[in-house]
């Protein structure tokens, strides 16, 4: 059984209803990941619904070419719903990019909790619809943008996440790359442009950002 206290320390599950809580506390259980470790895989019947707790994820689908990115998420997220819903099997695989501690609820679960508070049902579509704005935006970027921009954009927001200090590399470049859609020899000549234009230079196992306005311009479009 998990502790309904950790349930009702993530966003949006506090406002349920204790029956609510109850239901997923009991029928929940939790799981440990290492960093690289899968929690789920393409193709497979789906186990329930994940949330993160501690940790992060990457969401992928592996090509006969190269592995693509489809969202990366950490604490507070669920993964894995649409099976749930649609009773299908799993459409993408869940890989751990840092040691990852996860709750997982069966579909009886859900429907036991969505029983007892309708409010759960939102919560998981606010959930998924967030995903598919997420997954809009990123299909954009993908289609429009260069791979410099993209790596603009990418060390602007997480220099931003980070108070404006350095930023360190979740994972290899290879990992990067993907992140990035593209491939790892084509990021390092990226990186490689960033550093020498003095936009950025390297720290430890990341990237200090340098000029910022300079990196906005690029992620922009404006070269």
């Amino acid at each position: 059984m998990i502790s309904v206290r950790t349930i009702e320390r993530i966003p949006g599950f506090d406002a349920l209803s204790p029956a609510a809580l109850r239901e997923l506390a009991v029928r929940g259980l939790e799981r440990r990941y290492q960093a690289r470790q899968v929690l789920f895989r393409a193709g497979q019947p789906s186990p329930g619904v994940f949330l993160v707790l501690e940790g992060r994820v990457r969401v992928v689908r592996d090509g006969p070419a190269r592995r693509q990115v489809v969202h990366t998420e950490g604490p507070g997220a669920t993964l894995a719903e649409v099976p749930v819903f649609d009773d299908g099997s799993l459409p993408a695989t869940a890989v751990a990019m840092l040691p990852t501690r996860c709750l997982v609820f069966s579909r009886q679960a859900i429907a036991a909790a969505i029983s007892r508070d309708p409010r759960f049902a939102m919560l998981l579509l606010g959930q998924l619809a967030r995903r598919v704005r997420h997954l809009v935006a990123r299909l954009d970027r993908l289609s429009f943008k260069s791979v410099r921009a993209r790596l603009a954009d990418y060390l602007l927001s997480h220099a931003e996440e980070a108070g404006g200090g350095p930023v360190t590399l979740e994972g290899t470049q290879s990992e990067l790359a993907q992140e990035l859609g593209t491939v790892r020899e084509v990021l390092v000549r990226e990186l490689r442009y960033l550093r020498s234009h003095g936009l950025i230079r390297a720290r430890g196992r990341g990237y200090e950002v340098l000029d910022a306005a300079a990196l906005r311009r690029l992620a922009d479009g404006d070269r």
